[in-house]
């Protein structure tokens, strides 16, 4: 990957996550927690992985995600549409509720 000033460092994680069939939601139902094993028939998306980015701008983190996004899928995957990647900040405080 071709280096260009002010570039370095940015990448900060990547992970890529189990499959729905081992997936767990948790939710509060009257203050006490049910579980619910996975997959869920709803879901009609799920999250393969996340790459965490620190850099100067959300432009940036989407340029990043741009390419990315052109990454291969695991061998032997059908996907119901095309790969895609969203770019979402992580929220430093509960000040960032406010939106």
């Amino acid at each position: 990957m071709e280096q260009r000033p002010g570039r370095v460092g940015e990448f900060v994680d990547a992970q890529g996550l189990s499959a729905p069939v081992h997936a767990r939601r948790i939710e509060l139902r009257d203050g006490v927690p049910v579980v619910t094993d996975g997959p869920y028939p709803e879901t009609q998306e799920v999250l393969a992985g996340y790459t965490i980015v620190e850099c100067d701008s959300f432009d940036r983190a989407t340029e990043i995600a741009a390419r990315l996004a052109g990454t291969p899928h695991p061998k032997d995957t059908e996907l119901a549409h095309e790969w895609y990647v969203d770019v979402r900040p992580i929220m430093e405080g509960y000040g960032d509720l406010e939106a």
